[in-house]
């Protein structure tokens, strides 16, 4: 699949990174792109893949070592969120950002473009109008119509509907030029890369594999296993070896010289001891605890009920009837193409102001917000989540970060340095701290590494509070157990 490759285009010649002294990101990294290449970028959540992305558009500078980019080759990045100044902008004055100087054909490029990511927009619309999913059209779009040399798309199929990211799985194998993607989607990685740039979070190297994101994974899969099989039979060895050695060590005379070299012997097997990637780290099954007060043993208790909805509809809203009850353990799935208005309901039902819904007096509420808004990105990691304790130690905030690979290091920075995908297992380490009666998940499955994904969708299934979930991944709605659906499209 390579053999349409080109020239190298972008060449990393032992770069070194860091945050700080205990936050190493790169260490002497080497690896080329070339032209036409369509690359995964893999690794764990936080591990430096979008440092990677600020490295090569020159956000950022590299410590060490050189990143050298073809001479006139041009770069853009898909950003994962739309600044916040930037909100109040028309769709024109969004666009005009993306060029250095005054583009006079503006309206017909935009117009082309936002039918390449299948939206339909007033161009004098202010970005704050748009829906989650249709911001995620518009922040693929402000990539593309630059028409870059080198596109690096980070997560964008994040709040995309199927026929979304059909659109952009279409355009992106047509796509002539270089592609390099972070993103958690197996399916749409396989579709249309032919090779991976692997940042290993523990060593800061990053290893570059050929072949599509399937073969691949499964590769560096059985590599993981090889090294612990190594360093299982290693380990053995070295046990067995000190155990000899410490019985000649007591004996004396010449049988201490026949210690010494088995303590040589030993070093060198212990140097060849391999470090066990914590890529390969995921989280364990966890269970979200329910809210306990009075009543809530009855059967026709209820915690959330639906009566009417607002949908967009040509771009104004319309109130529809419906009649939905969510009593305890039950769930509740909405779904709906890209600005019909799904999130939006979310926010009005949690805000309690929303005219035909309504939550029980003292429910608390567990809000997974797609965009994070719910967090405190000025906070401490520790200190957001003692806000969201029901009484509980020290020891145990610490044990339910840990169980979220949020370690000691991580929970005195600001939520603001986490990475998308760290922000999001402090949501859920929150709602374990939190014990909600009512979950409110909109698009949980946005940032988080698929590796999580299993425990997370077992977590939602078992939780005995209520639940409304709002995902576009049906891979994972298949692991929980729905009891009522509501189709904004079908009403």
């Amino acid at each position: 699949m390579t053999a349409n490759w080109g020239d190298v285009v972008l060449k990393f010649n032992k770069v070194s990174f860091a945050y700080g002294p205990k936050k190493t990101i790169l260490d002497s990294v080497d690896f080329v792109i070339r032209e036409r290449a369509k690359l995964t970028l893999m690794g764990q959540n936080g591990a430096g893949k979008s440092t990677i992305f600020k490295l090569i558009s020159k956000e950022i500078q590299p410590e060490e070592g050189s990143i050298n980019i073809k001479t006139g080759a041009t770069i853009a990045t898909s950003m994962q969120v739309i600044p916040k100044d930037w909100m109040n902008d028309t769709v024109i004055q969004y666009f005009e950002r993306a060029f250095s100087k005054k583009v006079y054909d503006i309206e017909p490029r935009i117009n082309k473009i936002l039918n390449v990511v299948n939206l339909k927009a007033d161009l004098k619309k202010k970005m704050n109008q748009f829906s989650g999913g249709q911001q995620a059209r518009l922040l693929l779009a402000f990539a593309l119509i630059q028409n870059p040399d080198i596109l690096l798309l980070d997560e964008p199929t994040n709040n995309l509907d199927k026929v979304g990211i059909e659109h952009l799985t279409k355009f992106l194998i047509e796509y002539s030029k270089t592609c390099v993607v972070i993103s958690h989607d197996a399916h749409f990685l396989n579709s249309f890369t032919h090779g991976v740039l692997y940042l290993d979070n523990f060593s800061g190297k990053v290893e570059q594999y050929v072949g599509d994101y399937m073969k691949v994974v499964a590769e560096i899969a059985i590599r993981i296993e090889r090294e612990r099989k190594k360093n299982a039979m290693l380990k053995k060895d070295i046990e067995n070896r000190k155990e000899q050695m410490n019985y000649f060590a007591q004996k004396g005379g010449k049988m201490r010289d026949v210690a010494r070299k088995m303590r040589e012997a030993i070093q060198e097997l212990e140097s060849q001891l391999v470090d066990l990637r914590q890529e390969d780290k995921t989280i364990k099954d966890f269970i979200i605890p329910v809210q306990s007060f009075e009543g809530s043993e009855r059967p026709d208790w209820k915690i959330v009920e639906i009566k009417a909805v607002n949908i967009m509809t040509t771009g104004k809203p319309s109130a529809k009837k419906v009649n939905i009850v969510l009593k305890r353990k039950e769930k509740l799935l909405i779904s709906g193409p890209n600005g019909i208005g799904k999130s939006t309901l979310l926010e009005a039902l949690a805000s309690g102001k929303a005219k035909g819904m309504g939550i029980s007096d003292d429910i608390k509420i567990g809000y997974y917000k797609q965009d994070f808004s719910g967090l405190d990105f000025d906070e401490t990691v520790y200190k957001t989540l003692s806000d969201a304790m029901t009484g509980g130690s020290d020891q145990e905030l610490r044990s339910a970060a840990a169980q979220f690979l949020l370690d000691a290091d991580l929970l005195n920075n600001k939520v603001g340095s986490l990475s998308e995908g760290q922000k999001g297992l402090l949501s859920f380490a929150r709602f374990v701290l939190q014990r909600p009666g009512l979950l409110i998940m909109d698009e949980p499955t946005n940032h988080i590494n698929f590796r999580h994904l299993p425990a997370v969708a077992k977590a939602l299934d078992k939780f005995e509070g209520a639940l409304i979930l709002v995902s576009h991944s049906p891979e994972f709605i298949k692991q929980i157990n729905i009891d009522h659906k509501l189709d904004l499209g079908d009403l």
